[in-house]
Parts: structure tokens; C-alpha cells; sequence
């Protein structure tokens, strides 16, 4: 079994700051690409930042220069710092991970979301 929960998500003023973190746990033999994503009401998931296990890290347009991704392998664990955050920024955070696991399987985790909202 494996897992992803984040946390960090909450309210915030336009102009604030925010630091997402993801965990991973479980029957986990090695950790490749993670990534954040956001869904917003009534709009489609969409990608905010990748971040490969060793490499150059990826950013939606609409957040470069105010979000960086980071990760540390040692403890699982996956980081999205938000600065000068938006009203649009206003979603639900959800990370992902690509885990090769004890069965012997690859594949795509989600965790469970996290909202974060950007309101004064």
C-alpha cells in the first residue's frame, strides 16, 4: 500500500504565502517524477509544477517566477512554495508521484487534495 497526504493548504490574503508539503509512505522501492496539481470550481485539473527525481523542474505559465517546487528524497516528501499568491490561485492542491512499489508495480499516486484559498 502506498500513500500521498499533504498539507499546508488554507487561507491566505492576495499577496501571501503559503508552503505545501507531500508525503509519500508505504511499500515504496523508489520515488520518480512528482508533481502539484489545482482544480479550481468548475474547471479541469491542470498542472502546476513537476519536479523529476533528479532534473530540471516544470512550471505552468501562470506560476512561474511566484512558485517553486522542491523535493526531498530522503523522507518522501514533495514541497510547493507559494508566494505572491492570487485570488485565481484559489483551488484545490492535489500532488502526485510515480512510485515503484514492493509488488514489482509502477505507477501514478494522487493524494487526497488540499484547498487553498487566496481571498482578503
Amino acid at each position: 500500500q502506498v500513500q500521498l497526504v499533504e498539507s499546508g493548504g488554507g487561507l491566505v490574503q492576495p499577496g501571501g504565502s503559503l508552503r505545501l508539503s507531500c508525503a509519500a509512505s508505504g511499500t515504496i522501492l523508489r520515488i520518480y517524477d512528482m508533481g502539484w496539481y489545482r482544480q479550481a470550481p468548475g474547471k479541469q485539473r491542470e498542472l502546476v509544477a513537476t519536479i523529476p527525481r533528479a532534473g530540471t523542474t516544470d512550471y505552468a505559465d501562470s506560476v512561474k517566477g511566484r512558485f517553486t517546487i522542491s523535493r526531498d528524497n530522503a523522507k518522501n516528501t514533495v514541497f510547493l512554495q507559494m508566494n505572491s499568491l492570487k485570488p485565481e490561485d484559489t483551488a484545490v492542491y492535489y500532488c502526485n508521484a510515480e512510485i515503484w512499489s514492493y509488488d514489482n508495480t509502477r505507477r501514478t499516486y494522487w493524494g487526497q487534495g488540499t484547498q487553498v484559498t487566496v481571498s482578503s
